[in-house]
C-alpha cells in the first residue's frame, strides 16, 4: 500500500510538472502526406496547451516502420511520440518487424478518421457501387483496379470489399498514390481505391467518378458521397485510414492522459477542425483505451484479410 501511495503521489507530481520541455511528433510518414499534415494543423495549437514547443520530425520509410521502429526504441519519459497511419495493423501481417504494436506502445489518442475513396474513371459503365459489384458478378476477374502498391490501406479495402461482396477484381499495384491517381484519371485504369484526400478533387473536377467511402460514416469532407456499408448493404465493411498517436510502451499514465486530453480538444476547435475537414480528416480524438480496442480488433481483421486474399509484402 506504501508503494502504491508513492507511485500515485510520484505520477501526480510528474503530471503537474509535466512538460518541461519541448515535445517531439515523429511523423513515420514523408513530409506533404496525410500524416504529416495532420500534426503540422493540430502542432501550434497543442503546443500552446502544453506550454512548450512541438518538434515534427519525419522518419519516414519501409512503410512507417523506420519511425515506427525509433518510437518504439524511445524513452518513455513522456518527450517523444508516434505520429502514425493506420498502416501501423497491417504492417505486422506483411513485414517482420522488430517491435511489437501492442506490447511496445501505449495507445494515446485516435486523432482523426480518413476514408479510402473508390471511385472510378467517368468512361467506366458503373455510375455507382452497386452496378460495379453487379457487373463484376456478372464478369468475374475482367474488371481492374488501381491501388497505391501491395499492402496499403487501399489495397486492403478492395479486398475487403471482394471478400464480402463476393467479387472478383484484377489488382493492378503501383508504387504509390501519385501514379495510381495519375493512371486512373488518364482511363489506363477503371477504378482506384486510394485515400480520399487523394482523389477527392480529381472527383469534384469531373476527372473520376466518386462511388464510396469505406469508413462506416460519411465524410464530413464529401457528405454527399454514400459509404460502402450503406451502398451494398454490408454493416460489417470498414476500412478507415486513421491518424493516431502513441507512446512509447511505460510512459506514466498521468502524461498520456494529458496529452490525449489535449488532442481530444485541439481537434474540437473551429479553427482546427475546418483545416482537418479540408483534408477529408473527421476530427475524433478518442480515448487511449478506445485506440486500444480499435488496434486489437484490427490487427485480428487485417490478418483474416491478408492470408484470405494472399496478400504478401513488397
Amino acid at each position: 500500500m506504501a508503494l502504491l501511495l508513492l507511485q500515485v503521489c510520484t505520477w501526480s507530481a510528474l503530471a503537474q510538472q509535466y512538460p518541461a520541455k519541448p515535445v517531439r511528433f515523429v511523423v513515420s510518414f514523408p513530409p506533404g502526406g496525410t500524416v504529416d499534415i495532420v500534426a503540422r494543423i493540430v502542432q501550434p495549437r497543442l503546443a500552446e496547451g502544453l506550454g512548450q514547443p512541438i518538434i515534427v520530425e519525419n522518419r519516414g520509410g519501409a512503410g512507417g516502420a523506420v519511425g515506427t521502429e525509433a518510437v518504439a526504441r524511445s524513452a518513455p519519459d513522456g518527450y517523444t511520440f508516434l505520429f502514425t497511419l493506420s498502416s501501423h495493423t497491417i504492417n505486422p501481417m506483411l513485414y517482420k518487424l522488430s517491435y511489437d504494436v501492442e506490447r511496445d506502445f501505449a495507445p494515446v489518442s485516435l486523432v482523426v478518421s480518413v476514408p479510402q475513396l473508390i471511385a472510378a474513371h467517368p468512361s467506366a459503365p458503373a455510375k455507382t457501387l452497386r452496378e460495379l459489384v453487379a457487373m463484376a458478378k456478372e464478369r468475374p476477374g475482367v474488371y481492374a483496379y488501381a491501388s497505391p502498391g501491395n499492402g496499403t490501406p487501399g489495397h486492403i479495402a478492395a479486398e475487403l470489399l471482394k471478400l464480402r461482396a463476393g467479387i472478383d477484381l484484377v489488382h493492378v499495384p503501383y508504387k504509390g498514390g501519385g501514379p495510381a491517381l495519375a493512371d486512373a484519371v488518364a482511363g489506363q485504369v477503371p477504378i482506384l481505391v486510394i485515400t480520399a484526400p487523394a482523389a477527392l478533387p480529381s472527383a469534384r473536377s469531373g476527372r473520376l467518378r466518386a462511388l464510396a467511402v469505406t469508413t462506416l460514416k460519411r465524410t464530413s469532407a464529401a457528405p454527399e458521397i454514400p459509404t460502402v456499408a450503406e451502398e451494398l448493404g454490408l454493416p460489417d465493411y470498414e476500412v478507415d485510414s486513421w491518424v493516431a498517436v502513441f507512446a512509447p510502451a511505460k510512459t506514466p499514465e498521468p502524461i498520456v492522459a494529458r496529452m490525449y486530453k489535449e488532442l481530444a480538444r485541439v481537434v474540437q476547435l473551429p479553427e482546427v477542425k475546418q483545416k482537418l475537414v479540408e483534408q477529408s480528416a473527421d476530427p475524433v480524438g478518442s480515448t487511449p483505451q478506445e485506440l486500444a480496442r480499435i488496434v486489437k480488433l484490427e490487427l485480428k481483421r487485417w490478418a483474416e484479410v491478408i492470408a484470405k486474399a494472399g496478400i504478401k509484402g513488397e
